[in-house]
């Protein structure tokens, strides 16, 4: 039997009176939230796995939280992948309201794949605690057709895992929801910089040079290098170390530096090579007895700032025939630079030179550091993209700390040698055209807050660690 025609069940002023209704009282016992599209950037043409995604524009519209005595789900629960927050939102937005307002304003965006109903994988940006919330699921008949129509539309969201997604919708509030999570790499850069200085010493019946007569073979680490005591009475004994290289899986010892000279030889010093896993390398040393000084070590005054820990640092020392013998006669002292945190921390030496006058540190005898080789301008914006000018490499911008250098990045994609940035590459911003030189990068997961993995293993390793023959004794 057909429906009775006098009762029509579902007129439109009636429709429309409900919807006006449901649209009042969200506006009445609601809360101001931002829908968030997801533009779809990326797609794995085969499975249609979303790739890449981007966050780019923000709407107001207003939403009645369903569960308003709380979050619901789990809350923060304790597994044993980590703590993680579970918390569960459920709101209801008015499907007029998102048919006549948000609508129009996203059928135009590119990359925007369904504007005409809320979709999952859009966002929510929850201004009670300033919270991203991620649509999971849209219920779009509940209540079930009164009077034959569908007025809200049911939204059930979670936290937003942040998966290196570009979040820039211009509003500040929302774009530093995500500011740390993520895989960020920390870039330290090479800040205005300061030049080194240094003072010569000079002294006596000294280690002149070393000579590397074999190189030896299979070190897996520099191996130890001792000199015999001084024959004379208060002299000291010299002191350098051994620089190695690798070829394969093979390595040797390439070059002898002296830290100091030492004093009081009056014959060449016996050197001896040991440790680092290998064999064979061999040296031998000129020294240059009484009457005649040379250089025995260097004193730092300042180590400087700024430099690379790579960059090429030439060390230059007065030619002692500019300043005392006849030309030709002295041999100009060799300096080396060792640089560490931007710093160079010590010179060594190479050759400690011939014909210098006096005993102890000079004032005459001039030691000139080349100044670091730095680059620095500007104030990166957050979420720009900066480019490794070597490299290739580019990234997005999360933080910029000005005074101390540091810049936090994602998105960090690698070259064609699968490599990220170059140390004392410059690094420039797309939009603030900001550079700076690269001194150092750490790659570290900083990740959500609440899957804290690692921290709990170390704490939990100090306690019981597993590693040991037996973690519960000491036998």
């Amino acid at each position: 039997m057909p429906l009775n025609p006098f009762f029509l069940s579902g007129s439109k002023g009636e429709q429309g009176l409900i919807q006006d209704l449901i649209n009042e009282q969200i506006k009445m016992y609601g809360v101001d939230v931002h829908y968030i599209p997801r533009k779809f950037l990326t797609k794995n043409t085969v499975i249609r796995e979303v790739i890449e995604s981007q966050y780019d524009s923000a709407f107001p519209i207003e939403a009645y939280i369903s569960n308003s005595s709380g979050f619901g789900g789990q809350g923060t629960l304790l597994s044993k992948f980590g703590i993680a927050e579970v918390d569960d939102l459920t709101l209801v937005i008015s499907r007029e309201v998102f048919e006549l307002y948000m609508t129009p304003l996203m059928k135009n965006l590119d990359d925007i794949e369904l504007a005409t109903r809320p979709k999952e994988g859009d966002l929510i940006f929850f201004p009670l605690g300033d919270r991203l919330f991620e649509i999971k699921y849209v219920e779009h008949e509940q209540p079930f057709y009164q009077l034959k129509k569908n007025y809200v539309y049911e939204l059930r969201c979670e936290p937003f895992r942040y998966g290196n997604e570009v979040i820039d919708t211009s509003i500040d509030s929302i774009d530093r929801a995500v500011e740390d999570e993520g895989v960020i790499t920390s870039l330290r850069f090479v800040g205005a910089g300061r030049t080194a200085t240094a003072l010569a010493i000079l002294g006596r019946q000294y280690v002149n040079e070393v000579f590397l007569n074999n190189d030896g073979y299979g070190y897996v680490s520099p191996p130890n290098v001792t000199f015999s005591s001084p024959t004379a009475s208060g002299g000291f004994t010299a002191r350098g170390f051994a620089l190695t290289t690798s070829t394969g899986s093979v390595s040797s010892v390439y070059d002898i530096v002296l830290i100091s000279a030492g004093a009081g030889y009056s014959t060449p010093p016996t050197i001896t090579i040991s440790g680092g896993g290998g064999t064979g390398a061999a040296a031998t040393a000129s020294v240059v007895g009484s009457g005649v000084t040379g250089i025995i070590g260097f004193q730092m005054i300042d180590r400087g700032e700024g430099y690379i820990n790579d960059e090429n640092v030439t060390v230059t020392v007065t030619d002692p025939n500019d300043i005392h013998l006849a030309p030709g006669a002295g041999v100009t002292a060799v300096g080396i630079a060792s640089v560490k945190d931007g710093k160079v921390v010590s010179i060594n030496i190479v050759n400690s030179g011939i014909g210098y006058t006096g005993v102890g540190i000079p004032t005459d005898i001039g030691v000139t550091i080349s100044s670091p080789r730095y680059a620095g301008f500007g104030t990166f914006m957050f979420n720009e993209i900066v480019t490794g000018q070597t490299s290739g490499v580019e990234a997005r911008v999360k933080s910029w700390d000005s005074p101390n250098r540091i810049l936090k990045v994602s998105n960090v994609s690698s070259n064609v040698q699968n490599v990220l940035f170059y140390p004392g590459e410059i690094v420039v911003g797309s939009s603030s055209s900001a550079y700076y030189k690269l001194e150092e990068y750490n790659s570290e997961d900083i990740g959500d807050p609440y899957a804290e993995n690692e921290e709990i293993e170390i704490a939990a390793d100090a306690i019981l660690d597993f590693s040991e023959s037996n973690p519960f004794g000491n036998y």
